[in-house]
């Protein structure tokens, strides 16, 4: 899913809200830094789900930015030393430092307890969720953290980890294709720049 956001299209597309947030380090037309700022960083709160739309967030500040980020990079510490264990197809049971202390700031992070949700009708009368009070930065902080939590211990979704094989994009993703052969993040984004890379390629050779 993607959700446009002022100048950014954010890409909700990784399979996990975890792997979502970590997308978000990776530059883009340009930028190295997506979240940077409280409006964008509201927006990709909406947009990935975490609070529901029109719920106030006036709280988001600069310390939020920082927060959210710090958690995106004991993430990229934590999956990508599972992307290398997958790879050696062995664990040698000696984590890296960094690793390990990404794993004890997201289990940190994870106890804490989530924003509380009720039901509320809207006027046509269907139920919408809502937050039962402004959300706090610990407590979202805490939903992220708990996600990467049960993708890291299941070892059927830790085993789906992959990361993209287009030029210049390190996105990781689940694969949940079956033969489990996808090999880009998204097929409309990096797939096709890979099929419309092998044309002009194809083309270059037939001119020649």
């Amino acid at each position: 899913m993607t959700t446009g956001t002022g100048s950014y299209v954010w890409r909700f597309d990784s399979g996990r809200v975890c792997l979502d947030l970590l997308a978000t380090g990776e530059p883009v037309a340009g930028r190295q830094e997506r979240i940077d700022g409280a409006v964008p960083l509201g927006q990709w709160l909406v947009g990935a789900g975490l609070v529901p739309e029109g719920t106030p967030l006036t709280a988001v500040d600069a310390r939020w930015v920082r927060a959210f980020a710090e958690l995106r990079g004991r993430l990229g510490e934590l999956v990508r030393a599972e992307l290398r264990a997958e790879l050696r197809a062995e664990r040698d049971g000696r984590p890296s430092r960094d690793a390990t202390a990404a794993l004890a700031r997201v289990n940190a992070l994870a106890a804490g307890a989530p924003p509380a949700l009720r039901a509320v009708r809207r006027a046509d009368g269907t139920l919408v969720r809502a937050l039962d009070a402004e959300p706090e930065c610990a407590a979202l902080l805490a939903v992220v953290a708990r996600d990467a939590v049960e993708l890291l211990t299941d070892p059927a979704a830790r085993a789906r980890l992959r990361q993209c094989e287009g030029d210049s994009c390190r996105r990781v993703y689940l694969d949940t294709s079956r033969g489990r052969r996808r090999r880009w993040c998204s097929s409309e984004v990096c797939g096709n720049r890979e099929r419309v890379a092998r044309h002009r390629r194809r083309a270059a050779l037939a001119r020649a």
